[in-house]
């Protein structure tokens, strides 16, 4: 039998904790069924979990990388006129970077740019497997 220790109840004011009390206490605990087993996921379950962790990882990056291309383009003085993250809003952010008068503020938007529009197909082919 497998058991979550999460699932253990514990007195209050039992801090100590070592091998021998919570090996008395399960074997305490056994003969008298409050012992709650749990169930070792599958491998495609194990990797569907792995996938759902990658895609949020992948979400959060791209949020980040849309906040820093926001903010950059505020600190030059440029503001979304439209709805932000759209086709326009690309269009317009494309338009912004070759315009810039600074060389290297236009490397900058460009490489941002390149992370918040990233390739969809790593994503995309990772679902049609599942």
């Amino acid at each position: 039998m497998v058991v979550a220790p999460s699932k253990l109840e514990r007195p209050p004011g039992d801090r100590v904790k070592t091998d021998r009390r919570d090996a008395e206490r399960l074997a305490w605990l056994l003969p008298i069924g409050e012992l709650a087993g749990v169930r070792v996921p599958t491998v495609a379950e194990e990797a569907a979990r792995d996938l759902v962790r990658a895609r949020e990882d992948a979400r959060a990056d791209l949020m980040r990388a849309r906040h820093r291309l926001s903010k950059l383009l505020l600190r030059s003085g440029l503001v979304v006129a439209g709805v932000a993250w759209t086709q326009a809003h690309g269009r317009w952010l494309v338009s912004m970077g070759r315009a810039l008068d600074q060389p290297g503020l236009g490397v900058a938007v460009d490489e941002a740019m390149g992370r918040c529009w990233p390739s969809r197909g790593a994503v995309t082919g990772w679902m049609r497997h599942w």
